[in-house]
């Protein structure tokens, strides 16, 4: 299930996204101290372009989507996952696969938009076969330094005709 993040969520998306596994695949690797994130907040839950969504899982919360850019046609996203807790439950996998799932659904049958757009780095090869799966096409790769470091970020697109079918789509 994927809600409107709230101020009361604040710290557990700081939380997760400073779990090293989610640095680790994130452009920008830094922790995130806690004045930076009130900043990033303070614009973001104001912002008409961006949604913030929380994703969760049997009553627990298991991961943040974050869709930005919105201009009623196309939009990015991310979205990481509470990597420590779902791998301690065995259910990293199933998570995964359920919140781009409800992610894609939200982008184009909540927000409307033709396009979703995002970005993977390239040594990220899990996700981006995971990408692949949900029929996202990556673009050409570039060079970027963010937090003193080089990285290779491929941009990625799903155009809403192009998305999987859902699963009553299929069965029907």
């Amino acid at each position: 299930m994927l809600r409107a993040a709230t101020d009361d969520d604040v710290d557990t998306i700081r939380r997760l996204r400073n779990q090293q596994a989610n640095r680790d695949v994130s452009i920008t690797s830094h922790e995130i101290a806690a004045a930076e994130h009130a900043t990033w907040w303070a614009k973001t839950s104001v912002d008409p372009t961006r949604r913030v969504l929380i994703y969760v899982r049997d009553g627990v919360t298991a991961g943040v989507v974050n869709f930005f850019d919105l201009d009623g046609i196309v939009g990015s996203w991310g979205f990481l996952l509470d990597a420590e807790g779902l791998a301690e439950r065995g259910e990293t996998l199933p998570a995964w696969i359920e919140v781009m799932r409800e992610a894609t659904t939200y982008a184009f049958d909540e927000l409307g938009l033709d396009l979703l757009t995002g970005e993977v780095l390239e040594h990220n090869t899990v996700v981006r076969q995971m990408n692949r799966r949900f029929r996202f096409v990556e673009g050409p790769a570039e060079q970027r330094y963010a937090d003193g470091r080089a990285v290779t970020v491929i941009p990625i697109s799903l155009r809403r005709q192009d998305r999987r079918p859902r699963r009553t789509e299929e069965q029907g």
